[in-house]
């Protein structure tokens, strides 16, 4: 076995150097050339921002492309991109956007044809919906005169200035046939954002150079590089020797790794994610008709209240997230988005309280069999139930070990089932073959995205299509509060009618908020000489909802010799990639396979 696991090695590190030419390429700048190198332990899944979904991806395109809007770099409210100002109608159905007088890339003008020809596509084009196509379906029609973009709306629609979709040249996407298909590997690109993608080797790395006609001026660095990593030990042994600057999206245990490196600014500020439970409460599909395997049990409000109440929280935090979060007394909306943010109190409140879920489930009929578990008041079936997570994760493991123990004090037997990133998507989105699983989302500023997850339309149909269902929640109470706000133009009404929708994901329980994760990232403080964060107070970096801290970031020039660090090498990252590799197994390694794709990769 020995000699086995030694071969394996063996062949490891060989193929790592021959795939390390092209890494080496993408990490070499020349002398004097200022150059940001950025880890990433996921991997873009496409280049074509009509089909990406990750947020690596989705990160790369918002550095790429120019939006209508963006969000404030000091209020995270909507703020000029390409539309430098706009006005809307009386009745809030016809919206008017100027678009600057700016070049591509390619030197041809901006206009808003471009943004005309965008939204129409994804609004006529399945393949084009990929990625954004919720965002068009209230759009009632989109034409261009000149510089002026209208937009009318079959309903008034308050998150209109919080477009997520990125405007693309109609001079050069107009020639795609096949968009499902298309990889947008053609480089350079043609962008009018901060930075144009000039190379790209899947798996490995993006490389992406300053656009000198990028609208607010051109960064200050040259050039800014996406290198990606099997797994998180691997990049931080990469941070660490100095083959890459930054790195975002840590969990504990690697933050936890860096906060004593000399070389290194700990970054740890709020983050713009929840982490919650998702409760199955009797999954249908869009037609109403019952779907999946979920235990039945879960259908009754009162026994998801008890499981609420049997969470200790701050537990949680402090053993499972190593004090690097806050205990979400709250919905899904993380506080650092101050309007929109609502946090429970008085009798509202859910407390860690175990005697209370005990007697909850008594008074309910849940009565205590012999063993201690619980059984459904007609006694037919216990209360036995599945916590779905993502292989691969150790902190959900650990996760899932702790609510094991929380559950078994109110009489609750909790297995964790362990699935691939497909596979969980499919059973908590689509078959409904689930009873608890682990979720969260990286909130935007506008939180209607992540609300809209819990209506009655996000269910799949009964051909087990579309959807983007959190939850399989449907309730009227919900849909309605909904539409009220998608209507509601004043911002201090609406964040009313947003806060009551998610007192009413608090008290119904379909998914229970367990914490809000802190943004955990670091950066060599030898490298980077100065960076913005976004919110620029406390903000955060990587994990930030626009291109702020990478227009503003500055570093050293890279001396002679094509080292942009004084000790990076390739064979520091072979070093660090073959570490990280051994200690999650060496088998894996060798194994091609996607890495997890769900709610914890996307927007």
């Amino acid at each position: 076995m020995r000699k086995w696991i030694a071969r394996l090695a063996v062949l490891g590190v060989a193929l790592l150097m021959a795939g390390q030419g092209q890494v080496a390429h993408a990490q070499e700048p020349a002398a004097g050339k200022k150059v940001l190198r950025v880890g990433a332990t996921q991997a873009v899944d496409s280049m074509n921002p009509f089909l990406a979904v990750r947020l690596v991806s989705t990160s790369i395109h918002r550095w790429m492309y120019g939006f209508l809007t963006v969000p404030d770099s000091k209020t995270l409210q909507p703020s000029p991109d390409l539309a430098e100002s706009w006005t809307s109608s009386d009745d809030g159905l016809t919206w008017t956007f100027k678009i600057r007088q700016a070049k591509w890339s390619d030197g041809q003008p901006i206009t808003a044809d471009d943004a005309a020809w965008t939204l129409n596509k994804i609004m006529t084009d399945d393949a084009a919906k990929t990625a954004n196509g919720p965002a068009v379906e209230n759009y009632e029609s989109v034409t261009a005169n000149g510089q002026d973009l209208v937009i009318k709306l079959k309903a008034p629609q308050a998150s209109i200035l919080e477009n997520p979709i990125p405007i693309m040249p109609k001079h050069v996407w107009e020639k795609v046939t096949d968009l499902a298909n298309y990889e947008a590997d053609t480089y350079p690109t043609v962008s009018s954002g901060p930075y144009i993608a000039v190379e790209h080797k899947k798996d490995q790395y993006v490389k992406l150079q300053a656009n000198p006609n990028y609208w607010r001026g051109k960064p200050k660095i040259d050039e800014l590089q996406v290198i990606f990593y099997d797994n998180p030990q691997a990049a931080i042994a990469g941070l660490k020797k100095g083959d890459i600057d930054l790195i975002g999206r840590l969990a504990p245990p690697e933050f936890q790794a860096i906060q004593n490196d000399p070389n290194i600014v700990a970054w740890n500020n709020q983050g713009r994610r929840a982490a919650y439970l998702e409760v199955n409460p009797g999954a249908t599909t869009t037609d109403n008709k019952p779907v999946g395997d979920g235990h039945p049990a879960l259908k009754d409000v009162k026994v998801r209240q008890a499981l609420h109440y049997a969470i200790d929280k701050q537990k949680l935090v402090d053993e499972v997230q190593s004090g690097l979060a806050k205990p979400a007394d709250g919905s899904i909306v993380p506080p650092m988005y101050k309007d929109f943010f609502w946090e429970a109190t008085g009798d509202t409140k859910v407390t860690y309280d175990p005697a209370k879920a005990n007697k909850i489930l008594d008074d309910a009929g849940y009565k205590k069999g012999a063993d201690g578990v619980r059984t459904m008041p007609d006694g037919k079936k216990k209360l036995e139930f599945r916590f779905t997570i993502h292989a691969d994760t150790p902190i959900e493991d650990k996760l899932g070990e702790y609510l094991t123990g929380f559950f078994k004090e109110i009489g609750v037997t909790l297995t964790t089932v362990k699935l691939d990133s497909s596979k969980f998507s499919e059973e908590t989105g689509v078959t409904g073959n689930y009873d608890i699983a682990i979720s969260g989302w990286s909130v935007n500023p506008d939180p209607e995205e992540v609300l809209a997850t819990h209506l009655c339309s996000r269910r799949p149909t009964p051909k087990g299509e579309g959807g983007g269902t959190e939850s399989f929640y449907c309730d009227p109470t919900f849909e309605k509060l909904y539409q009220e706000q998608l209507k509601e133009l004043d911002r201090t009404k609406r964040a009313d009618l947003i806060k009551q929708m998610q007192e009413r994901l608090y008290t119904e329980a379909p998914i229970i908020a367990i914490y809000y994760t802190n943004d955990l990232e670091g950066y060599r403080k030898d490298r980077i000489t100065s960076i913005t964060s976004i919110p620029e107070e406390n903000g955060l970096l990587y994990g930030g909802s626009g291109y702020w801290p990478f227009y503003t970031v500055d570093t050293v020039a890279a001396p002679a010799g094509g080292s942009a660090s004084g000790g990076g090498s390739n064979t520091g990252l072979i070093l660090g990639v073959v570490g990280g590799v051994v200690v999650l197994g060496l088998v894996a390694f060798l194994v091609t396979r996607r890495r997890k794709s769900a709610a914890d990769e996307r927007e």
